[in-house]
């Protein structure tokens, strides 16, 4: 992520006349001295996928405590399918700064309030398959149950751990790539949530039509959803 290089492109579409820019921040602090100055001067911002901390007409991005928790729901439906009603669950997150993947872990761990199962203390893999795979591993130890990756990289150390325990652990997880999507098929992994950025674009540009057509958008958050992506659906 070159904050730089968005910057300059902020400021090339500015320069070309822009009225609306729909941007995807890199992070939230690093862009919005020139996206201060920009509004000022008239320009419209609408974020998709990720916001910078700054005011914008409207922000198109996944509800991340929504998905977390739907996360959570399938892996509960799964192991009450499979008879088991109380046991530990392993949560594999990116760090505790990352925003997104915290409120994920948030919305996760309400899945079960009210259950008999025991979440267990969040390790950190920052992101990294290896290192990651190496926590689940742990967990597996441990005896968990069920075990929660929160973005590509844990998804896909949990879905490696669980397919070398070769036990009967439930993995669930976060994103799509062809990793995730070949440990789903093998069955190392249940199901993964997918965002939908299709859907972040596509409403993002309906919605900078509304804005240069003079109206005046309603909603100021706009949840685009998650898809879950199981065995069933490849």
């Amino acid at each position: 992520k070159d904050d730089a290089a968005q910057i300059e492109c902020i400021n090339n579409a500015y320069a070309n006349n822009a009225e609306v820019i729909l941007l995807a921040s890199n992070g939230p602090d690093t862009q919005v001295a020139t996206i201060e100055q920009l509004t000022k001067d008239g320009v419209k911002f609408i974020y998709v996928d990720s916001a910078a901390n700054y005011p914008a007409l409207q922000t198109l991005a996944t509800n991340n405590t929504n998905a977390g928790q739907i996360a959570g729901e399938q892996l509960l439906a799964k192991l009450t399918a499979n008879g088991v009603s109380e046991g530990k669950i392993g949560i594999v997150n990116v760090n505790a700064a990352t925003t997104s993947t915290v409120q994920r872990e948030a919305g996760f761990r309400k899945a079960f309030e009210g259950s008999k199962f025991e979440l267990l203390e969040t390790q950190y893999g920052e992101g990294n398959a290896t290192k990651s795979q190496e926590i689940a591993a742990n967990y597996i130890t441990a005896g968990c149950v069920g075990i929660f990756g929160t973005n590509e990289g844990g998804t896909v150390g949990v879905g490696n751990a669980i397919k070398e325990a070769g036990g009967t652990v439930v993995g669930v997880g976060f994103d799509k790539s062809d990793a995730i999507l070949g440990l789903i098929k093998d069955g190392s992994l249940l199901c993964t949530m997918a965002q939908d950025p299709y859907k972040m674009g596509y409403e993002g540009m309906m919605s900078a039509a509304k804005v240069l057509a003079g109206e005046t958008l309603t909603e100021q958050n706009v949840d685009t959803g998650v898809k879950v992506i199981d065995a069933s659906s490849l």
